[in-house]
Order: structure tokens, then C-alpha cells, then sequence
């Protein structure tokens, strides 16, 4: 061995983690159990148990310590899991940047949709007008959820979306459309059976909340917190997506506000949508990030949007 080089020539020749392993030791370091960690991730426990294995091996660290009952974090394993995380959260933006200047290169424009946006009139017409005068253009539409619909304008993983203000600094919008709010309540509620409510009547009815860390601006608009009488809303469940969202109205766990297009392409067995009164209306805008606003795609979508508020006005 060559003085001086034992440590150096162990690394050298040492395999690096690979990103994919990093994310089991994110995974199993948040659950701390071998077979919830593998559920999540949708491989089998030995596969896991393996993976971390040799991520242990290459690091030459023992992240975990286990036994036939316990998983348990090492001191080392504490150390490391912010800075996997850290890796991790830096190869995605890495890829999301990379996708985004894949889509400017080769003028393809992905479009996201909250809820029933892609069957808006609005949507369906501005999207046509793109092919009409930009033929060279691909457009690709995909389902956002309300969850995270914000998110993927910041990540790049969409250039524009058809939303439902309120939106955050840095993301502009064009509006398009308008519309009520309505009620969504549960079938059994006794003011479900009516024609018309108030504010004031659904004052004690917990509303569906939304995970903590998520705009929280964007949820008290539709959850009207507070109400104009200054008071709170009493939350009920935290809901993921609009099928949870509508499964705990059905229950009778919480209500929720919703456009009143809701009406058509969400109707479920155990729910009724009933007017508000006093209630602010909702509007569809089209949505993009400020920095992006003189990318050729994105101005693309924005004069076909015009385009269709002046037809609109007409």
C-alpha cells in the first residue's frame, strides 16, 4: 500500500449512494418500521432491509439500529438524515430545472389543472387557440392537486396552471371566469335540504382543514377564516384531495366551499351543494410564475388568454 494513500484509496474505490437509497433512509428514518417504510415506497421489506444495507455498507456508517421488535436511529444516522434530505430536496430542484429548460428548448408547454378546470370552457378555448396560432407548440395537460398546485409553478414541473385564486407574491395571474361559491354539506345535514343559506347558519359547522405547511392564505379564502363577523372556523379532518375532501362531507365530519360548478363534476351520493348567501365569489384565472412570464411558451398561453377575455367581452 502506498504510504499516505490507505483512506483516500478506500474512497476512491468505494461505490457512491445512490439517490434512490437515499430516499429509503429518508423514508425508514420518518417511519422508523421496516414494513410501513416499505409499503410507502412499494417494495418489498427484504428489498428495503437490503438497500439499506449496502447504503450502510458504502458509507461505512451504521445508520440503524434494529432488532426483532425495534428500529431505532444511530447517533450517525441522526447526524446524516438532514443532509440526505438536503441531497435529496437538491437533485430534485436539479431535475425540475433541468425538465424546465428541456420544455424551452423544445417548445413544449405543460399546462396544470386544479379540480375541473381542464373542462372549463375557458380552459378548453385558450388551449385551442395556442395550436391554432403556435402549431409548433406541444402542450401537455396534467392533473394538479389543490394540495400542491402552487408548488408545481415554483418547481418548474408545469408552466402554467388554470387555478382558483388566491395566489402567492412571485405567481400572476389573468382571470378568466366567474362564478359563486356554494356549500358542499353532508346529505344528512337538515340545511342541506334548503334552497338558500347564510354564513351565519353554517357558523358551527367545522370545515375540512388542509396539512400544515401548505398556503395557508389560499385554504382561509375557502374556508371564508374568518368569517365577517370576525369569528374563527372550527376545522374538522385534514383532507388530502378532493376525493377525501368529498368522502369526510359525505360523513358529516365537515363541510366545505366549493364553485358552484362543483354541482356538475362532482356530484357524489350523500352530498348536497346549497347557495350561500354574503359569500364571495370564485374566479378561474390562468397562473404562471413572474419570472418566467417572457418565456415564448408562457407568452404563448398568456395571448391566447387574452385573447379569450376579449372574445369573452365582447
Amino acid at each position: 500500500m502506498v504510504p499516505g494513500r490507505g483512506a483516500g484509496a478506500r474512497a476512491a474505490g468505494r461505490a457512491e449512494p445512490s439517490v434512490h437509497q437515499l430516499r429509503l433512509f429518508l423514508t425508514l428514518g420518518e417511519e422508523l418500521h421496516f414494513g410501513r417504510a416499505a409499503a410507502r415506497v412499494f417494495i418489498s421489506q427484504s428489498a428495503l432491509s437490503q438497500q439499506i444495507r449496502d447504503l450502510e455498507k458504502r458509507l461505512e456508517v451504521e445508520l440503524f439500529r434494529r432488532d426483532n421488535r425495534t428500529v431505532e436511529l444511530t447517533a450517525a444516522g441522526e447526524a446524516l438524515l438532514p443532509e440526505a434530505r438536503n441531497a435529496v430536496a437538491g437533485i430534485d430542484r436539479f431535475r425540475h430545472a433541468a425538465r424546465a429548460q428541456s420544455r424551452q428548448l423544445s417548445d413544449r408547454l405543460t399546462v396544470g389543472t386544479i379540480g375541473a378546470e381542464a373542462a372549463m370552457r375557458h380552459t378548453r378555448t385558450i388551449l385551442r387557440t395556442i395550436k391554432e396560432r403556435q402549431s409548433g407548440i406541444e402542450i401537455q395537460v396534467v392533473s394538479v392537486n389543490f394540495l400542491d398546485h402552487i408548488d408545481a409553478l415554483f418547481r418548474q414541473e408545469v408552466d402554467v396552471v388554470f387555478l382558483r385564486p388566491p395566489v402567492p407574491d412571485g405567481v400572476e395571474t389573468h382571470d378568466l371566469a366567474c362564478e359563486p361559491r356554494v356549500a358542499c354539506l353532508s346529505a344528512d345535514d337538515p340545511l342541506a335540504a334548503l334552497s338558500q343559506v347564510s354564513l351565519e347558519q353554517l357558523a358551527d359547522r367545522p370545515v375540512v382543514d388542509i396539512p400544515v405547511g401548505l398556503p395557508r392564505t389560499w385554504w382561509d379564502f375557502w374556508a371564508v377564516d374568518p368569517r365577517p363577523d370576525g369569528s374563527p372556523v372550527k376545522y374538522g379532518p385534514v383532507v388530502t384531495d378532493m376525493e377525501a375532501l368529498l368522502h369526510t362531507v359525505a360523513t358529516g365530519e365537515a363541510m366545505c366551499f366549493l364553485p358552484a360548478a362543483a354541482r356538475d363534476f362532482f356530484p357524489r351520493p350523500g352530498i348536497r351543494y346549497v347557495e350561500v348567501t354574503g359569500l364571495a365569489p370564485s374566479v378561474s384565472s390562468l397562473a404562471w410564475l413572474a419570472t418566467r412570464r417572457n418565456a415564448p411558451t408562457i407568452i404563448a398561453a398568456r395571448h391566447a388568454a387574452r385573447t379569450f377575455s376579449r372574445r369573452a367581452d365582447d
